[in-house]
């Protein structure tokens, strides 16, 4: 039955049954991003310029090897775990998430289709961290590693394209499966979840994420 838990995320996923998510997919407010907060250049603030929520706190670096070595164990053999990640997290992540036992398999770039902020090369593109752990086929294997999904305007903080999440969900799950997200934010994952007839589980400590998710799904369901 799909639900939703208002905790820190570590904290839910210990009390979550092991072996028991289909598919893992969450995009957490990375430590690197609080340097951004201080000049501007990000909309992941406390208290962000794009919106009037006081909506999250930054998950710390050395919090991961726990977080990932929960969603390694709540997992079932052979399925996969995608995770959102930027380029300075990336290096953090891929050799803890290796040591606890996932398969690293290669970042999949997400194209937003459209020019961003930066003082250097403006960004345009964010990666998705492929894991496995065990072995299991990817349902479609014409899927490019370079997704292209227009960015999300005057959404939800850092809301994410349902078709991407579509995307994700139907290559490493099959209907009626359990799919997870432990900082859910927008709800976009357990929206796409929902609408391809999958079982979603999502934590978000956010009591904005709560309430926009609520609201989200009612009118989905309408």
């Amino acid at each position: 039955m799909p639900q939703v838990f208002r905790m820190d995320a570590v904290e839910w996923l210990k009390s979550v049954e092991s072996s028991s998510i289909d598919l893992f997919i969450t995009d957490p407010p990375y430590e690197s991003l609080e340097k951004h907060r201080k000049i501007g250049t990000t909309t992941r603030l406390k208290d962000s310029k794009s919106s009037s929520n006081q909506w999250f706190q930054i998950f710390p670096n050395d919090r991961f090897e726990e977080l990932l070595s929960e969603i390694y164990r709540v997992l079932r053999k052979n399925s996969h775990f995608y995770l959102f990640c930027d380029q300075e997290t990336m290096f953090v992540v891929k050799p803890i998430a290796e040591k606890i036992g996932f398969k690293f398999w290669k970042p999949i770039v997400w194209d937003k289709a459209a020019i961003g902020m930066g003082y250097h090369y403006r960004a345009r593109y964010e990666f998705i961290l492929f894991f496995e752990k065990g072995k299991r086929k990817l349902n479609d294997l014409s899927i490019p590693d370079v997704l292209e999904f227009k960015r999300v305007w005057k959404g939800y903080p850092t809301e994410k394209p349902l078709p991407l999440l579509e995307t994700l969900i139907h290559q490493s799950s099959s209907k009626g499966e359990v799919i997870a997200d432990c900082f859910f934010g927008s709800g976009t994952t357990l929206v796409a979840a929902d609408k391809l007839n999958r079982t979603y589980l999502g934590c978000d400590i956010s009591d904005s994420a709560h309430a926009h998710f609520l609201q989200r799904i009612k009118h989905h369901h309408a």
